[in-house]
């Protein structure tokens, strides 16, 4: 029987109990500071690189995973007998879908799908764990892939951060520039849109934030059930938690399947700032 390895990358930050039940495979894209090189997830974890942000003079920047990094990578799941599908960070966000493509190029005849989920963090971690459960199952490459899409059609995240500079210093906000000069005591809420980060709207402070943020998010379910929801945090596990709570006291408890808090990676962090918190969902699967 065909055995199906899903790879992702890094910036998914999956809560480690629920990938060591699938075969999910995570190639970690890289934090450079200070003259070093540190692997995401690897050499620094979220909660060494938000205490270090907060008191660094200097500013991290990142790098995409190498095309070396995932030709390893790639190298030892065919040889262990896999085929593989890879789910990604937007492309219009990281050059990491790139280096795969480079790296599936040097293994000709391989079954390599590539895919670019169009979002990042939890959102896309559940297009890995839709296919990774399958794969378990053992549905085929085919199918995984097919799994991956309706997934994509069915997730999404919207995030509010305490300041656009990360995001414009990193040129990933998008139309979120309009916000950029906003008064301190507003909240821009932004959103994953067609693989790029959008701005959406402008709130008074972060309790409002929380509360619209969950409001927009269940418009954009509809009455898709099931529902699966995470909310992902830089260095803010309180109003992560709080977020979580207001979405598991509105929904019914049989219509919501399975909730995480997930940190923001040190990559994604690096772009958002701390302070960052959101939601991502998948409904209808």
């Amino acid at each position: 029987m065909t055995k199906v390895a899903i790879v992702t990358d890094s910036t998914a930050n999956i809560p480690t109990e629920l990938l060591k039940k699938y075969p999910v495979f995570t190639a970690p894209l890289q934090v450079l500071w200070d003259e070093k090189v540190y692997l995401d997830g690897i050499d620094i974890d979220p909660k060494g690189f938000y205490e270090r942000l907060s008191q660094s003079k200097t500013m991290p920047s990142t790098s995409q995973v190498t095309p070396s990094a995932f030709l390893t990578l790639y190298e030892d799941l065919l040889r262990d007998g896999y085929e593989i599908l890879s789910i990604h960070i937007s492309q219009k966000l990281s050059g990491t879908l790139d280096s795969a493509v480079q790296a599936k190029a040097q293994l000709p005849g391989s079954r390599i799908e590539l895919f670019d989920s169009e979002t990042t963090a939890m959102a896309m971690g559940f297009h890995v764990l839709s296919a990774a459960r399958a794969a378990a199952m053992g549905a085929s490459l085919d199918e995984c892939v097919e799994l991956a899409k309706k997934a994509r059609a069915h997730t999404g995240v919207l995030f509010t951060a305490n300041t656009l500079e990360f995001l414009h210093r990193g040129g990933r906000i998008g139309g979120g520039a309009k916000f950029l000069g906003t008064a301190l005591n507003l909240k821009p809420i932004l959103e994953m849109r067609d693989g790029r980060i959008e701005a959406v709207e402008r709130v008074r402070n972060i309790g409002k934030a929380l509360d619209r943020m969950l409001e927009l998010s269940i418009r954009r379910m509809g009455d898709r059930t099931p529902i699966r929801l995470a909310t992902i945090h830089a260095n803010d596990p309180e109003n992560a938690e709080m977020l979580l709570q207001k979405a598991r006291n509105h929904f019914n408890v049989s219509d919501v399947s399975e909730t995480y808090i997930s940190e923001v990676s040190p990559t994604i962090g690096t772009h958002t700032g701390p302070g960052t918190v959101g939601i991502a969902f998948m409904a209808g699967m």
